[in-house]
Formats: structure tokens, C-alpha cells, sequence
């Protein structure tokens, strides 16, 4: 397995395959780089090099007790592209990793990036202040670390069983491997990373980090996310971001990626040959 080490002694674990222009997936908590092996593997046949990392604290990375915070997560990307030497890089994220990308790019520069997609993501800031009043209650986050804390598993079974990919709404059908594998990637990392982690991407504000951002910028976003409100997210980041285009999907969860991957896939190919 490849793994970089980071300046505070953390083992990133990260799959780089094939060659050709980089497109970088950043995946959303509480899971790993395997969330991402439909748009991999899709990528990869039409002559891409792909490259996903498992985030600090999740997957096979080292379970650290700290650094579960947006600025570590962007220097761990960072980490990732100087050791892979990439440049021309295309930076697709999901959710939480949708704010890992504006971080790293508004963080780092970029001088190594050509084009960043963020689906699902939770940028520009997802809990409620007097300055976002249309958030989520903060109780709401409470809640989920509550949760995480009483029984982790129970909890990793019923996120992707219901709201993850809408599973509990009438008329969608529920794949019980799409629930298990969601399930096996947040077990596979650590308690703490992950309960620490859901301060991290809900508090944290990318309003600034996205007016940062020079590069053609596309926001994928599903209008019956049950995880990342869609009013809140999707139109404001593209509003902020100086080269944002968005892009609606009626119906689409937030875990689409997955349960919606050749509409997803087609368009994010549209995007990266534009």
C-alpha cells in the first residue's frame, strides 16, 4: 500500500492510478477513498490518472487523535499532490471533501490545480449563526456526535439505510450493499477523527476560501439532499466562487455520487473536456 508521510508524522494512505491528466478525489466523511471506485475506475478507462487519498483519522490512514480540522485536511491533500508531483490537477470532492478542496486550493494556491468540482459539499458554512440563519441548528451536529458516542455502528447503519441516498424516502429502492459498504468504510476509521470530524464540517466557514478560487469551478448538487441542505450550499458556493458554474439534480440524494454515478460521471466528463 502507498502512503505519504505528513510534517506531523501522520501516514496518509492513497491509490494513484493510471496516467495521463490527474483528476484528485477528496471523499466525504465518515468514509474512505473506496467511496470513490465507480468514478475511478470510470475515469481511469477514458484515460485519466486518478488519485484518492484516505483523509487522516478515516480508512487506512493513521488514526490520529488530532488534527481533525479543515486547515490539516488541505495540508494532507497538499501533501498528497507535492509528493505525486501533480500539476494541471483536477480536484473533485464530496461533502466534507468538497470543503477539503476549497481549503486546499484557497489555502496552497493554484498553481498546481486546473479545475475543481464540488458535489454534495458543504461549503459555504452548514450550521446556523446570526450571519447564515437559514443553517442547521447547531443541536443538530450535537445530536450526530451524541449518536457517534452511544454506538457507532448502529449509527454507521442508519445514516446510508435513510437519509445518505434518501433510502427512507417512498419510491426509492434501498440496496442493503450499498448501506454495508458504507458501513465497513466509516468503521474503518477512527471514533475520534469522526466525532471530531463533524465539528469540523459543519462549523467551519469557507465563505472567504471560495472567493479565493480563480479556476473554473463546477457545484453539483441534488435538491433533496437530506445532508447538506441544498438552499444553504450548492447556489451559495457558486455565487461566491469567481468562476462557479452550478448544476441541479431534481431528486438527487446526497450520497449521488453512488446511487446516481452515470449521471454524475457523464457530466463531471463534460466538465473536465470542456
Amino acid at each position: 500500500m502507498a502512503f505519504v508521510t505528513t510534517s506531523d508524522g501522520t501516514d496518509i494512505f492513497y491509490k494513484d492510478w493510471g496516467q495521463g491528466q490527474p483528476i484528485v478525489f477528496s471523499h466525504g466523511w465518515p468514509l474512505s477513498s473506496d467511496d470513490w471506485d465507480n468514478q475511478m475506475l470510470f475515469f481511469l478507462s477514458e484515460g485519466y490518472r486518478v488519485i484518492a487519498a484516505d483523509r487522516r483519522g478515516h480508512g487506512r490512514s493513521t488514526q490520529t487523535p488530532d488534527g481533525h480540522d479543515l486547515d490539516h485536511y488541505a495540508d494532507d491533500l497538499h501533501a498528497v499532490v507535492e509528493h505525486l508531483d501533480l500539476h494541471d490537477a483536477i480536484h473533485v470532492g464530496h461533502s466534507t471533501g468538497g470543503g477539503e478542496v476549497v481549503r486546499f486550493l484557497a489555502r496552497h494556491g493554484e498553481s498546481r490545480a486546473a479545475k475543481a468540482v464540488l458535489i454534495s459539499a458543504v461549503p459555504p458554512l452548514m450550521v446556523q449563526t446570526e450571519a447564515n440563519p437559514e443553517g442547521l441548528p447547531k443541536s443538530v451536529f450535537d445530536g450526530l456526535q451524541a449518536q457517534l458516542a452511544a454506538n457507532r455502528s448502529e449509527f454507521y447503519r442508519a445514516l446510508p439505510s435513510g437519509p445518505f441516498y434518501n433510502f427512507d424516502k417512498p419510491g426509492v429502492a434501498s440496496s442493503e450493499a450499498i448501506i454495508e459498504n458504507w458501513w465497513r468504510q466509516g468503521m474503518m476509521g477512527g471514533a475520534k477523527a469522526h466525532y471530531d470530524g463533524i465539528v469540523a464540517f459543519s462549523q467551519t466557514d469557507f465563505t472567504e476560501d471560495l472567493k479565493k478560487i480563480t479556476v473554473p469551478a463546477l457545484v453539483m448538487h441534488g435538491d433533496d439532499d437530506q445532508i447538506v441542505p441544498y438552499a444553504d450550499s450548492g447556489p451559495l458556493s457558486a455565487q461566491l466562487l469567481p468562476n462557479g458554474t452550478l448544476k441541479t439534480y431534481h431528486g438527487f440524494p446526497h450520497g449521488m455520487p453512488t446511487t446516481q454515478a452515470e449521471t454524475i460521471n457523464a457530466d463531471l466528463l463534460t466538465f473536465i473536456q470542456s
